[in-house]
């Protein structure tokens, strides 16, 4: 069964978080899961947010996380500073994952 996720990648301007999404795009088609990602900057990330299941914020950005949780709405973390630096796409999909199942 094919699992899917629909996730928006929120960090200072979007550059960053842009080249995690392509390397998370490629990780989701090679472990068959479906996934819808977009990276935006903190300034709007707020136009998006309601047509993603969860928000994942960039550790640079994380003194906005109360804010956009409680903005948003939906599941929201922090990623994980070391993945997030190392690009490491099954934890930083495993946290979307878990955020929603719980």
């Amino acid at each position: 069964m094919m699992r899917k996720i629909k996730i928006l990648l929120v960090c200072a301007g979007g550059m960053s978080t842009g080249i995690l999404m392509q390397k998370m795009e490629k990780y989701a088609s090679e472990n068959e899961i479906e996934l819808k990602i977009k990276a935006v900057s903190i300034m709007n990330y707020d136009k998006y947010c309601k047509d993603f299941d969860v928000i994942l914020v960039g550790p640079q950005v994380r003194y906005m996380f109360r804010s956009i949780q409680k903005k948003s709405q939906i599941p929201c973390a922090v990623m994980d500073s070391l993945a997030y630096g190392l690009q490491n796409c099954p934890i930083i999909m495993k946290q979307a994952f878990d955020l929603i199942e719980n």
